[in-house]
């Protein structure tokens, strides 16, 4: 039987008038395809729903929105595994941590330079610069106010945004803590703690989820040696629509209440946005062999060896399960008060096998027409007869054999493949990854 190298979910969704994914001018974000625009949906907007698929206030804190994540069954956050963020903030936190604990001002100064620093630069490199004689600047006279001001020195302005782990990040501040309790000169502290992080380098490369599942799922790509780069174990594809760009600008006014007593009808704002309406197809691949390297620490090329127990891919399968929930049922999109951007799937084909993955896009390579003049059907029925053909000429030209089940709200069929609901299509593929059969 084949293995479940690669499992490759299609899907239709449906929005009408929404403004799911915006460009730098406000507008939906567009796609050029077989000599027709198209609206799109990039997949950093896809990834970043599945991440948090239960919208959060502004004012909530990152723990709260997590909390707030463990409501929905399938999410990432149910997974009871580390999780990670993004953000720029990281070294100011850890400052203020220390400072918390009692670290002086002076030292956690030169610390959170020397994490700014080590985010960016190779440890080898800062410890040679660090091992060389401090050059004292004019009007200074004290060698701990150079230390720190060279430090500073190497600050070219604001932290570019990271994917730190969550143990990482509680790993780092606890070096820091461990550093500030053993100097006796600040002089030395740089050198110090520099030392310190190359000789954890190893220990935050043993536990691959000390990256957080964030990255073991959709990958991290770092230049600093404190943190390893993670290859993406889930590709995800920009979604379109299948047929060309429908939008259409909402004029729209805000109203004075007040006026109203005054004898003014008239209006505080005068204002405008566009709004799209589609059938889109989304694409995604979860490389398996990956998700298991990243999620296990072993080899890929052992994920489903005769001496790699099932049991080692039982969180791989988990994973699985919950992101087919999340592609089907979670809806990227803003201004969600004025335009309510929610669909589930109203297809979903998932498909497993050992060959190299393939999207189905071609099948809309020319813009379906959106009137149908041959009786053929719903233009969502459409998509799926060009889908389903797609596949019968891709099955017959190669031969491929994969695994198929589908989910559809229509009666039809697809070449090969059982029909399922959103339930069994996800113990499905959760159970093939586990057995490494499909």
């Amino acid at each position: 039987m084949p293995l479940p190298r690669f499992i490759q979910i299609h899907t239709l969704h449906t929005y009408p008038a929404a403004l799911l994914n915006r460009d730098d001018a406000g507008l939906a974000k567009r796609l050029p395809l077989g000599g027709t625009v198209r609206t799109r949906i990039s997949s950093q907007c896809l990834k970043r729903h599945w991440r948090f698929p239960i919208h959060a206030s502004v004012q909530a804190s990152f723990d709260d929105m997590v909390d707030l994540q463990k409501q929905f069954p399938y999410s990432i956050q149910n997974l009871d595994q580390p999780g990670s963020f993004r953000s720029r903030e990281f070294v100011q936190r850890i400052q203020e941590l220390l400072l918390t604990n009692g670290v002086t001002p002076e030292l956690a100064d030169i610390f959170s330079a020397t994490l700014r620093d080590a985010f960016k630069k190779g440890l080898d490199k800062l410890i040679k610069e660090a091992r060389k004689p401090a050059k004292k600047k004019k009007g200074k006279t004290d060698a701990s106010e150079v230390e720190s001001e060279d430090a500073e020195d190497s600050d070219d302005g604001k932290m570019q945004a990271i994917l730190l782990g969550v143990p990482e990040y509680q790993h780092l501040t606890n070096i820091c803590k461990e550093v500030a309790s053993s100097i006796s000169d600040v002089t030395t502290a740089r050198l110090t703690l520099l030392e310190r992080l190359k000789t954890e380098k190893a220990n935050f490369e043993q536990m691959p989820l000390n990256c957080g599942m964030e990255s073991a799922l959709f990958g991290r790509m770092v230049t600093s040696d404190i943190l390893a780069s993670r290859d993406a174990a889930i590709y995800v594809a920009h979604a379109f629509t299948v047929h060309k760009q429908e939008v259409e600008n909402d004029y729209f006014t805000v109203v004075d209440d007040l006026l109203r007593d005054s004898g003014e009808t008239g209006s505080a704002g005068i204002f405008d946005t566009e709004l799209a309406s589609g059938l889109y197809y989304g694409y995604v691949v979860v490389d398996v062999p990956q998700l298991v390297e990243n999620l296990e620490g072993i080899a890929a090329k052992d994920c489903f060896a005769n001496g790699t127990p099932a049991e080692r891919r039982e969180l791989a399968g988990r994973v699985v399960q919950h992101l087919l929930h999340l592609i089907a049922t979670v809806s990227p999109g803003a201004k969600r008060g004025s335009t309510a951007p929610f669909d589930w799937a109203k297809f979903m084909l998932v498909e497993a096998g050992d060959w190299q993955p393939r999207s189905l896009a071609g099948a809309f390579h020319d813009a379906l027409l959106l009137e149908d003049k041959t009786n053929a059907g719903t233009i969502r029925q459409r998509a799926v007869t060009h889908m389903t053909q797609e596949i019968s000429a891709m099955d017959e030209a190669y031969g491929a054999p994969l695994a198929r089940r589908f989910l559809a709200l229509d009666a039809i069929d697809v070449p090969g493949a059982e029909r399922a609901n959103l339930t069994k299509l996800g113990e499905w593929a959760s159970a093939i990854v586990r057995q490494g059969a499909c």
